[in-house]
């Protein structure tokens, strides 16, 4: 409730007025007027916000120095370094300080006896150790690395922290060396690239075992059987193996494989359809291009029958008329195989791994049909475009002769991937084909 306070003023109440020459006087009777003091504003049962902190203070991250060190001067720190005070991942973090010093490595090993090499081995394998003890590994596991371990850690730098913990329990638990250590790191960074590879479904990614097995059961295969070096190199790639799946391919291959299964090797080897990465801005910067319609190939074959046969471009602008409407179209780099095509139509896969049988990357696919070429034949070669469950998929001529398939949708004339930053590769390479 509000509290009036009221005062009344000393002046008269009586004003006068001058009317035709006379003064009247009428009383005048003003109201009290009230002074507002703090008591009458309200109280609120609203907070009033916080104010924001705008401005924070630069924090600095925690030193990797050790707390003893941190006090050092420079000539402290060589010191240190110099008579190998402490264990390694102890120390290391000095040299760092002392490049930000303005030393460099010839100095610090003319100081310390330090090389160059071994300087970059003790940072990096102080930083793999601390990822290590970060993601919560075992104390007895970072414990094994404290004697000579910057070496073993430095082989696995290029791995993710979870590999990291993978491979460095591998590592101890096989006494591996700085190249056992090498060996592991590169097959399980390799595994992933390695899709569409003979076996690889065979073979756990997710075990550091696993992977090391199936890059030695890789190189055996490319020794001719039989050979020394192919039999060794297979022994160890069974002894090394974690899943009975893997065993059971490494023991296919060093007893000998079926016929059927040698053949149907020989048979994907042989494929030699072009598969091509678009690059980004290779479209604009083509002299020529080509303008082809699209189909989804879940879509299914009525959809492609729909989509138009004749399209040409023409006139002072180049512009394309079709012989009728059609919703989606590609623009595609004037490529000689696209190019050729006269009845050409592009069809979209969303995944290339349930599309062809070799480099598979899990991506979507552009595949260009000719569909002026239908008829198949026993090639293995060649592959067409044929009508399946619910779509379409594309099948090896042999393979469909084989099943009484003589007419197709089209041929493949090209493979096309979509544009990507972290893929330099614009063509598949002859080796990827093996």
């Amino acid at each position: 409730m509000l509290s009036l306070t009221a005062t009344t003023l000393s002046s008269s109440i009586f004003t006068q007025s001058k009317t035709h020459g006379f003064f009247n006087t009428r009383p005048v009777y003003r109201k009290p007027f009230t002074t507002i003091t703090s008591a009458l504003i309200p109280a609120s049962n609203r907070q009033a916000p916080p104010k924001q902190q705008l401005y924070q203070p630069f924090r600095p991250p925690p030193s990797p120095i050790p707390p003893k060190f941190r006090s050092l001067d420079t000539a402290g720190k060589i010191e240190v370094l110099a008579d190998r005070l402490g264990l390694w991942f102890e120390y290391a973090p000095l040299i760092s300080s002392l490049y930000t010093e303005g030393f460099t490595p010839p100095s610090i090993e003319e100081l310390t006896g330090i090389s160059g090499v071994e300087q970059n081995s003790l940072i990096v394998g102080a930083q793999v150790r601390d990822s290590l003890v970060q993601s919560g590994a075992k104390p007895e596991l970072i414990a094994a690395f404290d004697t000579n371990g910057a070496e073993l850690l430095y082989e696995i730098r290029l791995l993710n922290t979870t590999q990291r913990v993978a491979a460095a329990e591998y590592i101890v638990d096989h006494g591996f060396d700085t190249k056992g250590a090498g060996d592991l790191a590169r097959a399980i960074k390799d595994f992933p690239h390695r899709r569409g590879d003979v076996g690889l479904g065979d073979f756990d990614y997710n075990l550091p075992g696993d992977c090391l097995s199936f890059m030695l059961y890789r190189k055996s295969r490319e020794h001719r059987s039989p050979s020394e070096i192919r039999t060794t190199l297979l022994e160890q790639a069974l002894e090394t193996a974690v899943t009975e799946k893997a065993k059971k391919a490494v023991l296919r291959e060093l007893h000998g494989e079926s016929e059927e299964e040698r053949v149907k090797e020989e048979e994907i080897k042989i494929i030699r359809v072009p598969v091509v990465r678009l690059r980004f801005g290779e479209v604009a910067g083509a002299s020529s291009v080509v303008v082809l319609p699209v189909c989804k190939a879940e879509e299914g074959e009525e959809k492609l029958l729909e989509a138009p046969m004749e399209f040409e471009s023409g006139g002072e602008f180049g512009v394309v008329e079709a012989e009728k409407d059609w919703s989606r179209w590609v623009v595609l780099p004037g490529w000689d195989p696209v190019v050729a095509v006269r009845k050409g139509v592009a069809v979209s896969f969303s995944d290339d791994r349930e599309v062809l049988p070799w480099n598979g990357k899990g991506e979507a696919i552009m595949v260009v049909i000719d569909r002026e070429k239908k008829t198949v034949e026993a090639d293995n070669g060649y592959y067409y475009l044929v009508v399946a469950d619910g779509g379409m998929k594309l099948d090896r001529g042999l393979v469909l002769k084989e099943k009484g398939v003589n007419e197709s949708l089209g041929m493949v004339v090209l493979v096309v991937r979509p544009p990507r930053d972290d893929d330099d590769e614009w063509q598949i390479n002859d080796e990827d084909w093996d």
